[in-house]
């Protein structure tokens, strides 16, 4: 079975990394391209490295209007900038919003795909989380749905590279002399991510996120997160591994490790990796996740979604390993 398949926000980072994505994947073709700035230049001019096969295809202007017959659209558009326009798309279309519009929107689906896959098969309309609840959710859930920590205690000490700024802008904070050898806090206490991952916190654990805390920094690297959660909670460190290897048992992309996770581990993959730390003595739980941000923190997260949505085996297009070093 081969699909149909576009993607809006091509030249962007999340895009860019559909593209690949896509490009490689057994039941995919590509066959619209759509973005603003290279409207009406060739795929090879943006992307000189791309199969011979799709060198030729023209970057349109994205308009929903003029889109040609697809079965899957990837929407990688600024926060605000798909909502209207994604409404427009007819119904028989599979679309994976990759932004950050539609999180937990009536009538879509969240596509936590390692904690919900049930919940997401069958969906037309699938919202992507975002590149830090990808890494903050996955880590937390086991410990959450088993009741080993507190939901309303919950510290998360996040670290990205600065691909998750995405392309566009012109945020001095983001070229190379201002991010290189440098550290930078942002987003304190308003940060873009905090509603969906304190509801998700809630659907999980059944109690308030009331007290959730989120710090992200931004780290002079390409890509990649690692997150460091502290949680209350009375759970040994074994009993925190043992849970985690229990959730995701038969998962193909989480992998649960005794040590503390590192971000070239998860580079160019759509893997997460988490550990966990425990003092009960202390009633303390640090629990660390890490994932590539364009991988599970966003292209990578959405071929799987697309995947479950279609039908396709989840690992589809999504069996590399990651790039070292």
């Amino acid at each position: 079975m081969t699909l149909r398949v576009g993607i809006v926000g091509i030249s962007g980072f999340g895009g860019g990394e559909a593209l690949r994505l896509v490009a490689g994947h057994p039941s995919f073709e590509l066959v619209y391209a759509a973005g603003e700035g290279s409207a009406g230049s060739l795929l090879v001019d943006r992307f000189p490295g791309v199969p011979a096969r799709l060198a030729g295809l023209v970057i349109e202007k994205w308009d929903p209007a003029k889109l040609p017959q697809l079965d899957l659209l990837f929407a990688s558009l600024p926060t605000g900038r798909s909502a209207e326009a994604l409404a427009r798309i007819p119904k028989a279309v599979k679309i994976v919003d990759i932004g950050g519009d539609h999180r937990y929107a009536e009538g879509w689906a969240y596509g936590l795909a390692d904690v919900w896959p049930d919940r997401i098969a069958g969906h037309a309309r699938i919202a992507n989380p975002g590149c830090f609840p990808a890494a903050v959710l996955t880590t937390l859930a086991p410990l959450l749905a088993n009741r080993l920590i507190e939901p309303g205690n919950i510290i998360i000490d996040a670290k990205t590279g600065i691909s998750g700024a995405g392309r566009g802008g012109a945020d001095s904070r983001f070229g190379f002399a201002e991010s290189n050898e440098n550290l930078q806090p942002y987003g304190l206490l308003q940060h873009v991510h905090m509603p969906e991952m304190a509801k998700t916190i809630e659907r999980l654990s059944g109690g308030s996120a009331a007290g959730l805390v989120f710090t992200p920094h931004l780290v002079p690297m390409t890509r990649g997160v690692l997150v460091t959660i502290y949680c209350r909670g009375s759970a040994t460190t074994e009993q925190c591994l043992d849970t985690a290897r229990r959730f995701y048992a038969g998962r193909a992309f989480v992998r649960v490790t005794d040590r503390p996770p590192q971000t070239k581990w998860a580079t160019g993959s759509n893997l997460s990796f988490v550990s966990y730390a425990a003092d009960p003595e202390r009633k303390l739980v640090i629990a660390m996740g890490v994932v590539d941000n364009l991988g599970k923190g966003a292209a990578g997260q959405a071929v799987q979604n697309a995947n479950l949505i279609c039908g396709l085996p989840e690992t589809a297009g999504l069996d590399g390993l990651p790039v070292w070093p």
